[in-house]
């Protein structure tokens, strides 16, 4: 009998415990329930489009990437500058209107980055300035700034100019009054600049496009393109069983091998010059000893303590990437606005007649200082195409934009095509007409009106050098030629990838000025 007794009790012991830990994982399962209920009801208060259960608004998302721009912009046309969409069961939360950026961007709480990006990780990895959580961010931007500086930047002049000089004479024989496209010969342009300026060495894009790195890096950009806006792409799963992980894997090798062998033969020569050992190798460092970005990294990083070697190669990598694409399309997009305004045009040739007085001499940083309405021109072309569509952040705690709150764990992202175009800070804001960003004009808008770099704490740290890289290029351009842009605004096809670019290419035509 006792042994009966002993087997009851255990057996009521077991149930208890049973019961227990079936109430426990009941418990969490309905808290976890509700609390993703009460997610789901503060996103459904945001005017957006139907969604149905799991798959959200995803299958209102084309791969056709004009397609996809056109929706964007008539989504925000139709529900205002604040929505919301499901991305499956992601929710991101649309907005483009200052006030709405400004209590988004200007925060230090929301400063990580949308799950989107997670995809660039494979390339420039997970501790870099772009991708990098709060915490590791605030500390790389402060070792980082300093490479920034108007002083450095200066040291960079020599690169903008002699690759421009490059640029201009393979425009030369397109001088001839027919029309042709000028996107490449821009994007080979700068594409040789970002490495020269990042890696002190030229990749030669200009000269050799079809280089494995070269076709490495515009493929890359495509493949992580893909992924930020195909849903079933996603997953590591189907990205590897359709074969994209193993072309991925074969580009990263191609990028990461060449960048690293770069670091390597950088630390070599700081390490020898730090040492007063010379040789014939210092040449790499330019003849006016002339520092790239990878040897400032190589100073700040202290043998390694602070910066490894592979936290150098993915600075550098986000470098190129960061400064490449951008600038290219920044650069073409004030020329086609140009080529389709001559009487503006006009006041640019007169601005830069009235600098170089004719001459062939390389530009200076008085010159680049002096070139006001230039720069008008090209923040006025980034105005009606933001070189960055999108900007995006992932929400680590509950904000209240408006009379919105939006919960943690959504996304938030800022259309700067849309908000741009708020006829409230920008009024016929599909006028081209530089004059915007005269001081007197430009300090009566919303500080958050124009997001061209971003803004707040997390804005663009290149923005400087990128300017001055997109003037010295579009004035070297300008001062040779008169251009003349063949598509039509209305005609324009424009592709939402990771910049914003014209499908077709930018056809233009170019004609010698004579001074």
């Amino acid at each position: 009998m006792e042994w009966m007794r002993s087997e009851v009790a255990g057996l009521e012991g077991a149930g208890i415990l049973t019961y227990l830990v079936v109430t426990a994982l009941t418990t969490l399962i309905l808290v976890a329930f509700f609390k993703r209920q009460h997610k789901v009801w503060l996103i459904s208060r945001i005017p957006g489009p139907i969604s149905l259960p799991i798959v959200g608004n995803a299958l209102s998302i084309t791969t056709d990437s004009v397609a996809l721009f056109k929706l964007g912009v008539w989504l925000v046309k139709r529900y205002g500058q604040m929505m919301r969409v499901w991305i499956g069961m992601r929710p991101l939360v649309i907005i483009s209107g200052a006030r709405q950026a400004e209590a988004l961007l200007s925060s230090m709480k929301h400063l990580d980055k949308s799950h989107q990006y997670d995809f660039f990780r494979p390339w420039i990895g997970t501790t870099g300035l772009f991708v990098s959580k709060t915490k590791d961010w605030h500390t790389r931007r402060k070792l980082l700034t300093p490479a920034f500086h108007f002083k450095i930047l200066e040291n960079h002049l020599e690169v903008f100019n002699s690759q421009s000089n490059k640029l201009i004479n393979k425009l030369q024989k397109e001088a001839n009054g027919e029309e042709f496209d000028i996107f490449p010969y821009i994007t080979n342009c700068t594409l040789d600049i970002i490495c020269e300026a990042a890696m002190g060495c030229s990749v030669n894009a200009q000269d050799n496009s079809e280089s494995d790195y070269v076709k490495a890096v515009h493929r890359i950009q495509h493949l992580i393109q893909n992924r930020m806006i195909v849903l079933w792409l996603q997953p590591d799963f189907i990205f590897w069983l359709l074969g994209y992980a193993k072309e991925q894997a074969g580009l990263l090798k191609t990028l990461h091998t060449f960048t690293r062998n770069i670091v390597k033969t950088r630390r070599i020569l700081y390490e020898q010059k730090r040492a007063g050992i010379t040789s014939e190798d210092d040449k790499h460092l330019g003849k006016k000893q002339r520092l790239a970005f990878l040897d400032l990294l190589l100073e700040y990083s202290e043998g390694g303590a602070v910066l490894s070697d592979e936290d150098i190669r993915e600075e550098v990598d986000l470098f190129v990437f960061a400064g490449y694409d951008t600038t290219t399309v920044a650069i073409n997009w004030c020329l086609y606005i140009l080529g389709r305004h001559p009487e503006i045009q006009a006041r640019v040739h007169k601005e830069l007649d009235a600098i170089f007085e004719g001459s062939e001499r390389a530009a200076t940083m008085d010159d680049v200082r002096q070139m006001k309405y230039t720069e008008n021109c090209i923040k006025e072309a980034l105005r009606l195409f933001p070189s960055v569509p999108y900007i995006g952040r992932h929400l680590s705690e509950d904000i209240t934009i408006g009379k919105y709150r939006i919960p943690a764990g959504a996304s938030v992202m800022v259309f700067n095509y849309a908000l741009h175009r708020d006829p409230e800070q920008f009024p016929d804001p599909e006028v081209y007409d530089p004059d915007r960003f005269l001081p007197e004009n430009a300090s009566k808008r919303h500080p958050y009106a124009y997001n061209a770099f971003s803004a707040g704490p997390r804005n663009c740290i290149g923005q400087k050098f990128g300017m001055i890289e997109e003037k010295v290029v579009v004035s070297s351009v300008l001062r040779k030629f008169r251009v003349e842009s063949v598509t039509p605004r209305k005609k324009l096809q424009l592709l939402s990838e990771i910049v914003l670019k014209p499908k077709d290419g930018n056809l233009m035509k170019l004609f010698p000025r004579v001074h």
